[in-house]
């Protein structure tokens, strides 16, 4: 969840510190802070709230050195405040960042309490410094002082520490949240949650791995695995630039990220289909041998990702007729799974680094799945590395903190999948061969469906000073319903909500009236008819209908059905794709409208590293 950027070079680093939270903030916005040793001095500038709040603080007190450490905070223990704001100190020695949960801190601070230590802060991070300082009064250098109190913490973390004892190292440890080091080729090297922060400095990486500890010097970088061994971990060249993470002449990223779509499903897409046919090893080496022994699937994701995998439960099972499952993360570990033989366990991720997803991959390690597979956005990501299958959705940098471009990704990765799964268990040749076209077709439906931005933006004036909404969709498309609810209130906090159009009858018809506006998605499939008799249902209740139908659908829809948008004709793979993003469309215009931060919402964060 929250960002960090650390560095130890020659020259002024807070600079780079303050430019590296900004492309962090989409990790967390609640305060920012940051902490340098300058002549062998301890000092800190915290603020509440954005990062913005932060660098004027820093304009207006200026700090320089070349050392230095910095955060920007989604809160879990203590609320936003500066008092709660990292960096956190102990006796003006000793200086920490964290992203994670400790989950020991209360007993861990009663003892620091009993030894003498004072608590500045309700956060559970303060415990790690004053358990480094209590280290390095002993006698103990940064890096063992370090590694001794890692080893008494419980839970996940990523760290990034600054002694005044030892001013020109900065030790980074990671255990279940991500941590990068930047190369600076002789001139300084960094830290950070991710190479975003960094791109401005260096494109060479290392990517730390679980339990691994890191000291950074200016010329050198020494990285120790859980044991304490020092290793070597491979440096890696990204491709990715500073200007990656601009807007892009687009107002907001998320307006950037959905108009990115075509270009994104394109490049998911390409080197995978051949001749008409999708390449199977691109999940594998093994994978032919593999999906052909698949007997059930069991997909494990949250938020978004859920949703595409509700999707791939319905396209799973109609083109392999094998049992699939959709699972959320956060529950599946915690209850008895009647496991069946010949599963194939899938994990969706954007970040890869989702704390309860790599939680279920790591529950799943032993227990009988055929193997794993990890449909994920970004390489060197834990959960890419610890799955024996991947398949990379390449939808790029995504910055708006909710989902668009990486959830239609994973969905067309999906739908290659289950296509795949389909082949293995003898699909029609015929429907398969449509069915490879259809996505081959996608990116130019998509960029007809983002045609009709001008015309949404004008739709959502009518929905703007609303409260409430319903969304509604049948089949394969009720998680696409699912995803447009999720969308509108996590950007423009009108509560909404989505059901399968069936169930309107059995309860949520008690909420229609003139001032519910209830929201449907309408295909051109075998279930349009029913959802056109629900639609029916809520008109008859005074009720003001939204539908995004298909042009087939839309042609035949009298003007009383309320507001009408025509999508591009589309079937039974892309259509859950073209319809999500009107849906997207939709939900950010409306909140532009409202005046909420589209692209940091209240409350969320991009990359959940915490359970």
């Amino acid at each position: 969840m929250c960002g960090i950027v650390a560095a130890t070079a020659m020259g002024d680093i807070v600079p780079l510190l303050i430019n590296g939270l900004k492309a962090l903030e989409y990790r967390g916005y609640d305060s920012a802070g940051l902490a340098v040793l300058s002549e062998q001095q301890l000092r800190r500038l915290r603020a509440q709230g954005k990062v913005s709040q932060l660098e004027a603080l820093q304009q207006a007190t200026p700090l320089v050195a070349p050392i230095g450490i910095a955060h920007t905070r989604w809160a879990t223990h203590g609320i936003p405040s500066e008092r709660n704001a990292h960096p956190h100190a102990s006796r003006d020695r000793v200086s920490v960042v964290h992203n994670g949960i400790i989950e020991n801190h209360a007993p861990l601070r009663q003892q620091l309490v009993a030894d003498g230590y004072e608590f500045q802060s309700d956060t559970d991070t303060e415990v790690i410094a004053h358990l480094i300082e209590q280290q390095q009064a002993q006698g103990l250098d940064l890096l063992t002082a370090v590694q001794r109190t890692v080893a008494r913490l419980e839970g996940a973390f990523a760290l990034a520490v600054l002694s005044a004892r030892e001013p020109t190292r900065v030790i980074g440890a990671r255990r279940g949240s991500p941590l990068v080091l930047g190369l600076g080729d002789g001139e300084g090297n960094y830290l950070a949650s991710d190479v975003y922060a960094l791109l401005g400095r260096t494109r060479r990486f290392i990517y730390l791995e679980e339990g691994d500890i890191a000291a950074l010097d200016i010329d050198s970088v020494q990285v120790f695995d859980s044991a304490g061994t020092a290793v070597e971990r491979p440096v890696k060249t990204t491709t990715l630039h500073s200007g990656t993470v601009d807007k892009g002449g687009y107002r907001h990223f998320m307006l950037k990220e959905i108009h990115e779509q075509t270009q994104a499903v394109a490049d998911t897409l390409e080197g995978r289909i051949h001749n008409g046919a999708v390449l199977t090893e691109i999940f594998g080496v093994h994978a032919r041998e593999l999906l052909s022994s698949t007997k059930a699937v069991r997909i494990i994701a949250c938020g978004s990702s859920h949703h595409a995998a509700l999707v791939a439960r319905y396209w799973i099972e109609s083109l392999a007729g094998i049992p699939c499952f959709a699972e959320i993360a956060s529950e599946y570990r915690y209850r008895d799974v009647a496991q069946v033989d010949g599963t194939l366990f899938v994990t969706v991720s954007q970040s890869g680094e989702t704390s309860d997803t790599l939680a279920a991959l790591r529950h799943s390690a032993g227990r009988g799945y055929l193997s794993r597979l990890a449909i994920c956005n970004v390489p060197e990501s834990s959960l890419v590395r610890e799955s024996e299958l991947v398949l990379m959705t390449r939808a790029g940098p995504e910055i708006g903190v909710a989902s668009t471009k990486a959830f239609v990704t994973q969905l067309v990765a999906l739908a290659l999948l289950a296509l795949e799964l389909g082949r293995a268990r003898g699909i029609d040749q015929t429907r398969y061969t449509r069915l490879v076209a259809e996505l081959q077709h996608l990116p130019t439906a998509l960029a007809e469906a983002l045609a009709l931005d001008g015309q949404i933006e004008n739709l959502a004036e009518t929905l703007v000073a609303k409260n409430h909404a319903l969304f509604l969709g049948r089949g394969v498309h009720f998680p696409i319903a699912m995803e447009g609810a999720l969308k509108l209130k996590e950007i423009s906090y009108i509560h909404a909500e989505a059901y399968p159009a069936g169930e309107l009858k059995h309860g949520p018809l008690a909420l229609v009236d003139e001032s519910m506006p209830v929201v449907a998605v309408a295909p051109n499939d075998q279930l349009v008819e029913k959802l056109l008799s629900n639609i029916e249902e809520v008109r008859a209740r005074g009720g003001e209908m939204y539908v995004f139908a298909d042009a087939n659908v839309a042609a035949n829809l009298d003007q009383q059905s309320g507001h009408v948008m025509a999508l591009p004709p589309s079937g039974f793979l892309t259509s859950p794709i073209i319809f999500t993003v009107p849906l997207q469309l939709l939900a950010y215009h409306v909140a532009v409208l409202k005046g909420t931060d589209v692209d940091q919402p209240r409350n969320l964060a991009k990359s959940v590293t915490v359970e």
